[in-house]
């Protein structure tokens, strides 16, 4: 590849994207004279800009950074050069993110600048008081010590963790974007969240193989971007949902596309078809050419790659400037609602009907990302299956079945009738957590998606670790290890429960988004570890004999029952000032007794069909021991047989004697 094109590709990227925004923002009118006050056009124009190159630094980071962990291989020199990549884009998104907050600064404040104390104090309080200065601040110090991380760590697994710190830092960034109005504001956070990270992934592991070019020898970039373009598909789909979401949520109807942000819309979704055509180009025509014919890539291939980097600059541009303009959707709080109840002013949200047992199937709230997690989970596990079944292996059809029935159980759970009443509703609450910990990893854990993964996904010996090597590692790891322990897990189970409830988690979870994330992975992982611990197929360090497996059954769920019954015979009520400030026509306390009544007894059925299926599997160990000891008695000749009978004459004779 001619030496001017690794120099074309991030030039290319960040003129474009320039250009774009400065058109976005004119044609939007984001950057026009504010009536009231303005803070001058440095600062109008300055802002949007500096937010540019702090997206385009989090993604070079964060899509060198993946690329070192699924892509790269430490023994090779692509591996460093990958990590200098990362560590020079998050010492640009510091300097960004730290212009951003001085910017945002002079915006809120409108203030001067100037070198008395008056300023000085000012912007203090800004950056220790005010949400926003407080997030920017953050932002900046996780970039700077993500930076330092880059140059220090050159461990392939704590390489994850530098990863996961990078992403962190994108959080605040989704937490103050459009709020979408008091319909939406959850779904948008959401939204907005994914938009950015794998958007980040997808062009920041493009730019990064472009500036990796003259490590990656005629050997090596076929797999890269073999590996890359897997990514890069899976980044393309989150990416047009969550655009497509977070488009419907600001704009409303189809005629407010003719709105300034409309068209800016369209412009972007006229980006993001392109950039779906050159993938496919790239991934059904060269890069299959490179794999068939052992040739590396051609110059027009990678005039190709700074044309789509080019689009991806079109794309971060106008993101920028629809990032300040104005959406069609006025956006509004509940306590600003006409007439708003007591529930609008809490939630923020419209009220849905009053609950039904008919409405529980009826009313959805879809949470984007379990959406995407679930038709993930379904779409992958059928293609190891079909890879197992191409190769000629089999897969029981029950684990497929299973597996397929959990995720749906999962969507339901997460986007189903039961999240749409259960912030107004404990019962509602309780019944999503009863069916997160209790019913979903039923279905999950016998599908044994590790075994699956660890059959059907191809071995890396290039010393990379694609899915299936974090896959084993991170199963087999000490960690883990202590996790899978079945009285750890059963500990998890049960001790969780009174902590969660009886702690300020509860109100975090509740009224907060991100907390209540948190609060459904947590009531899933715990159930899964726990049913994982009794019935499950992957592979774990350590496993009980079966009847202790039926013991610790029996003793977590008493102590699962225990806890039902002390939320029923409470006199006071769990998070009053949220439940019981709802006033949405039921009876707190009785709607608390009957989340008991859910805890007590929808936990029944479930270890009803645990002890079964534990009993089964115990019945089936004994004839497979059985089985096993026939097997070697027909092929040792009774062997065994005679040497227990040959040790019983001794003791015979030597009592005699």
């Amino acid at each position: 590849m001619p030496r001017i094109v690794r120099v074309a590709g991030p030039a290319v990227l960040l003129l474009v994207a320039v250009l774009a925004a400065i058109a976005g923002l004119a044609y939007g009118g984001a950057a026009a004279p504010q009536l009231l006050a303005d803070p001058g056009a440095v600062v109008r124009w300055g802002l949007p800009i500096a937010k540019l190159l702090v997206n385009l630094g989090a993604a070079g980071t964060i899509g060198a950074l993946v690329l070192s962990c699924f892509a790269l291989s430490p023994r090779e020199a692509e591996f460093g050069a990958a990590l200098d990549v990362a560590a020079a884009s998050a010492a640009v998104f510091t300097v960004a993110s730290a212009m951003t907050g001085f910017f945002t600064f002079l915006q809120v404040t409108n203030v001067p600048i100037s070198l008395d104390e008056s300023f000085n104090s000012t912007f203090g309080q800004f950056f220790s008081q005010i949400a926003v200065g407080q997030a920017w601040l953050g932002i900046t110090l996780v970039g700077a010590a993500v930076t330092v991380l880059c140059f220090a760590v050159r461990n392939q697994t704590a390489i994850v963790f530098v990863t996961a710190l990078a992403v962190l830092a994108l959080v605040p960034m989704a937490l103050q974007g459009h709020a979408a109005g008091a319909e939406g504001h959850n779904e948008a956070i959401t939204a907005l969240g994914l938009h950015l990270v794998f958007a980040a992934v997808w062009l920041g592991g493009l730019l990064t193989i472009i500036l990796l070019r003259k490590q990656l020898g005629a050997g090596r970039i076929v797999h890269v971007l073999g590996r890359y373009s897997t990514l890069a598909l899976v980044c393309f789909v989150v990416v047009a949902v969550s655009g497509y979401v977070s488009a419907e949520l600001r704009i409303g109807t189809l005629d407010k596309l003719l709105t300034p942000y409309g068209i800016l819309v369209l412009v972007k979704v006229a980006a993001l078809i392109v950039l779906g055509c050159f993938g496919a180009l790239q991934r059904g025509v060269f890069i299959e050419r490179m794999q068939r014919s052992k040739r590396p890539a051609t110059a027009s291939f990678w005039w190709l790659v700074v044309a789509e980097l080019g689009f991806m600059g079109i794309a971060s541009g106008v993101a920028a400037a629809l990032a300040r303009t104005a959406p069609p959707v006025t956006e509004v709080v509940g306590s600003s609602i006409p007439a708003a109840t007591p529930a609008q002013i809490l939630t923020g949200e419209p009220l849905p009907p009053p609950l039904t047992f008919a409405r529980y199937f009826t009313e959805w709230n879809f949470d984007i990302a379990w959406v995407l997690f679930c038709a993930f989970g379904i779409f992958f596990y059928l293609a190891g299956v079909w890879r197992l079944h191409r190769r000629g292996d089999r897969w029981p059809v029950y684990r497929t079945v299973l597996w397929i029935a959990g995720m749906l159980a999962l969507f339901y759970i997460t986007s189903g009738g039961v999240i749409v009443y259960e912030q107004y509703l404990f019962s509602a609450h309780m019944l999503m957590h009863m069916a997160l910990t209790m019913l979903v990893p039923v279905l999950l854990v016998p599908g044994a998606p590790v075994t699956l993964a660890a059959r059907a996904i191809r071995k890396r010996k290039d010393g990379s670790r694609g899915a299936r090597e974090w896959i084993l590692l991170a199963v087999h790891s000490k960690p883990a290890g202590i996790l899978a322990n079945p009285f750890v897990a059963a500990g998890l189970f049960v001790g969780s429960l009174w902590v969660f409830y009886y702690s300020p988690l509860f109100s975090w979870a509740t009224t907060d988004h991100i907390g209540h994330e948190w609060m459904t992975v947590h009531f899933l992982v715990t159930g899964y570890l726990f049913v994982q611990s009794l019935i499950g197929i992957d592979p774990v360090p350590f496993r009980l004999p079966y009847p202790f497996r039926l013991v610790l059954l029996l003793g977590t769920m008493a102590f699962h029952a225990f806890f039902g019954v002390a939320i029923m015979t409470a006199t006071g009520l769990f998070l009053a000032d949220w439940y019981g400030a709802m006033g949405w026509g039921t009876d707190a306390l009785a709607d608390q007794q009957v989340a008991g009544g859910i805890a007590w007894s929808v936990g029944e059925i479930p270890t009803i069909a645990l002890a079964i299926v534990v009993a089964v599997q115990w019945s089936r160990s004994d004839e497979k021991e059985t089985r096993r000891r026939d097997r070697n008695a027909d092929r040792t000749g009774e062997a065994e047989l005679a040497d227990y009978n040959a040790r019983l004459a001794r003791l015979a004779a030597h009592d005699r004697s």
